[in-house]
């Protein structure tokens, strides 16, 4: 894992960061990298509203805050920018506006990397319009000023189309700050949690493999 300068994370949801990343945030983190984490929206429109519901439309967008807020302390992220948008309306809004978002970012932290999803490769509508803004706003930066950006991907056979992840974290040294980050997200991943922590009890391969191995790809500007 290189030695970054500074490290920016943009998902648009919590609980995005937790799935493929917080084992990785959690090594930086332990070498006092700096991470800030910019999360778009609060996650408002999440499915989960449990049976019977735990929480309304109105309540939940305070519930995934405090979620939110635990997932980074079990991270040991200090700098956690909850940036305010609206779930599921990513895609609507103004193009320019969410590139600018991203540039003002990136000016102000300076990051050696950028961690976000691959536009194209992540499923989500707002996935892919967190990404496109990300990646336009980098693709904007004279060529030296350009951060490295670590995509996440996992759309149904991107890997027939982009290859294998070209960067492999093993992070097994932080599973438990994974698990944690999971965990923190309880209203979301209970379903998840479920299956996955006797399957991580029980020395499940697949499991294992999911907790202590994180894949990135490295965006191409070329």
């Amino acid at each position: 894992m290189e030695q970054e300068k500074q490290v920016l994370v943009i998902f648009p949801h919590p609980d995005d960061e937790a799935f493929g990343v917080s084992g990785t945030i959690s090594a930086f983190r332990s070498k006092q990298i700096p991470v800030t984490y910019a999360c778009l929206t609060l996650g408002e429109m999440g499915r989960n509203l449990g049976n019977p519901p735990f929480a309304t439309r109105e309540s939940l967008p305070k519930i995934r805050k405090k979620e939110l807020e635990q997932a980074a302390k079990a991270m040991d992220i200090e700098d956690l920018r909850m940036l305010g948008l609206r779930d599921k309306t990513i895609e609507f809004e103004d193009d320019e506006k969410m590139i600018q978002l991203v540039t003002s970012l990136i000016d102000e932290l300076q990051p050696s990397l950028v961690i976000t999803f691959y536009p194209g490769y992540s499923v989500h509508p707002d996935h892919e319009a967190t990404a496109k803004a990300v990646i336009e706003a980098i693709q904007r930066k004279p060529k030296q000023e350009r951060p490295t950006v670590y995509c996440v991907a996992f759309s149904n056979g991107h890997e027939e189309e982009i290859g294998t992840a070209d960067v492999i974290h093993d992070v097994s040294a932080f599973a438990e700050q994974k698990m944690q980050a999971m965990r923190a997200h309880i209203s979301q991943t209970a379903w998840m949690l479920k299956e996955l922590e006797p399957q991580v009890t029980n020395q499940d391969q697949a499991a294992l493999e999911w907790l202590h191995y994180e894949r990135f790809w490295t965006y191409s500007f070329d």
